[in-house]
């Protein structure tokens, strides 16, 4: 597996042009985010992740989490490079402050996953879910569970999970069957059995904090019914040190495909009748408490597609460099043409995942609009993003021939991982879903009409960009008409057309500034010249493409209906 050079100056590009760091850097509330920290923070968790955490990539892919008897050993390194993580502070960026954080921009703390990720994407899954925890915690706990908690959570002493799927649910949450009951003392009996929860147990921490949906006696059914609880793997004592085992137990991992350094548990609540929970929000408000953590989780998991779409693309050049038929194979067309649509479509879902973190600054400033636009690119930052990762990766291998099949190379790896990314936290269907049902209805179009009118109003002149606007207003009108299953039916192509219609105005951007400074003569060359290269890649041959699924979004689900199940079958 070959080495990767973390991708400092474009990360720091798309934060000034796409993100607009210096905007938010100009708020009290971000004033500590000055041009020269967010420099450090650039280069320094890029040199943190290519020392720490990559050279634990393949023993973790080849080795894994190991369980035994309810107790799960992560491969050697791993306990010491998270404490190096723990010590050097590059989990409390984004943490509020009165728990130990730093609180910096959310998007700061996308660069840090970021390279984490792309060093070591199964290991990052950890710090991944206990971010998202911290999330949850700060805007729904009480006061007592903020102060007890959270200041473990931000510095990563402890970890965090999120506990919503069950054997019989599956992603129809309402389902769900784990109970609480109240003991009286503010505490609640959680009983239950939850699956694949992400670092449900392992030995990187004493003590995991795992939020669980459960519910209350007498609850109404249904999503209604949820309500969420924290329920730490270790609880307090009666002088308050955090000692006693708390009927939380790891029945199992499982052996899967991919991210074999993540350790996803079967985890059982309450076996012996005494597993404690403390509600986190008001009984009843669980599914509002655990979006919070859901969307931030929906998020990281698109920027999951950019950190295997870096790797497997610089591993890919690499490669295609010195693998010799003839001549070096980068030299073939079909072999450029392969690289760089790697490269293009990891810089877009980049600039799709950090505008969208960007937003979700500028929501927590208060900024008219924010909270509107981060609600409509979430979905699709998560399903665009680990779809381009798919996709890169698998180019990845076809770059790599038959070596690429081989495990020795490190090109499977990288698929192998990725092709989890767009199942969990929502498969990509469901936000296609979610894209033509809540945000799309809840406000009749009004945030994407907004999004399409800003997009024509700063890429005129791009001829395929706005062909494809064109495009998607017709669909969106025709949706918004239309009754649900053929708004469903329509829902995926509709979600990849928004999303590369997105993703070509926030690159068309880049490349007319990338453009700019090469003609005065600023910044790196190199750099500069790949990225109009790229953005013209993007905007010439894969908006084309998106165009072309139109007639999908507003086809209807006549067709996808006339067969029975049994001719279906047949």
């Amino acid at each position: 597996m070959l080495a990767y050079t973390p991708p400092t100056i474009e990360q720091r590009f798309v934060l000034d042009h796409v993100v607009r760091i210096d905007e938010l850097a100009g708020h009290n509330a971000f004033s500590d985010a000055t041009a020269d920290l967010v420099d450090a923070i650039v280069e320094g968790a890029g040199a943190f992740a290519l020392a720490e955490y990559a050279p634990l990539n393949r023993i973790g892919d080849m080795v894994g989490a190991v369980w035994n008897d309810g107790t799960v050993t992560m491969p050697a390194g791993f306990r010491e490079a998270y404490r190096a993580l723990v010590d050097n502070g590059w989990g409390t960026i984004v943490g509020p402050k009165d728990a130990g954080g730093q609180g910096l921009p959310f998007t700061l703390g996308t660069i840090v996953l970021e390279d984490l990720g792309t060093a070591n994407m199964a290991f990052t899954l950890c710090n991944m879910l206990t971010a998202g925890a911290v999330e949850a915690l700060a805007v729904h706990g009480s006061e007592e569970l903020q102060t007890t908690y959270l200041p473990k959570l931000v510095s990563g002493e402890w970890t965090g999970t999120m506990n919503l799927t069950e054997p019989q649910a599956g992603s129809d949450v309402g389902a769900l069957r784990s109970t609480a009951k109240p003991v009286g003392d503010g505490s609640w009996l959680i009983a239950g059995t939850k699956i694949f929860i992400t670092f449900g147990e392992h030995d990187l921490t004493e003590n995991i904090v795992h939020l669980v949906l459960a519910r209350t006696p007498d609850a109404p059914p249904g999503t209604k019914g949820i309500s969420l609880f924290l329920v730490p793997k270790l609880r307090p004592d009666a002088q308050g040190a955090f000692t006693e085992p708390n009927d939380v137990r790891c029945v199992s991992i499982e052996h899967k495909l991919g991210i074999h350094a993540s350790p996803t548990c079967v985890l059982s609540f309450g076996d012996n009748g005494d597993c404690r929970g403390w509600l986190v929000g008001p009984e009843l408000g669980g599914m509002r408490a655990m979006f919070t953590m859901m969307n931030n989780a929906r998020l990281n998991v698109g920027l999951q597609g950019i950190q295997i779409g870096e790797r497997a693309t610089q591993e890919a050049i690499s490669y295609a460099r010195d693998r010799i038929q003839g001549q070096p194979i980068i030299e073939h067309p079909d072999v450029r043409r392969m690289l760089l649509r790697m490269k293009s479509l990891t810089q877009a879902a980049r600039s799709l995942v950090y505008a969208a973190a960007g937003e979700v600054d500028r929501a927590h400033l208060g900024v008219e609009g924010a909270k509107a636009r981060v609600d409509l690119l979430t979905p699709l930052a998560k399903a665009y993003g680990t779809d381009a990762g798919c996709e890169i990766a698998s180019l990845g291998v076809q770059v790599h021939g038959g070596m690429g099949f081989i495990e020795e190379t490190g090109a499977a790896q990288h698929y192998r991982d990725i092709r989890i990314a767009p199942i969990y936290e929502g498969t990509n269907g469901i936000q296609a879903a979610d894209l033509v049902g809540r945000k799309l209805t809840g406000d009749g179009g009004a945030a994407l009409k907004a999004l399409i009118d800003e997009v024509r109003a700063e890429a005129a002149g791009e001829v395929h960009l706005m062909a494809l606007v064109d495009a998607v207003a017709v669909a969106t009108d025709w949706l918004l008409t239309t009754e649900v299953n053929d708004r469903l039916a329509g829902s995926y192509p509709f979600l990849d057309m928004v999303s590369v219609m997105t993703c070509g105005w926030l690159m068309a951007r880049q490349g007319r500034v990338a453009a700019e400074m090469l003609k005065s003569g600023s910044g790196d060359p190199a750099f500069l010249k790949a990225k109009t290269v790229t953005t013209r890649y993007y905007l010439d041959y894969l908006v084309p493409e998106a165009l072309g699924k139109a007639a999908a979004a507003t086809a209807g689900s006549s067709l996808l209906y006339e067969l029975t199940i049994e001719e279906l079958a047949a």
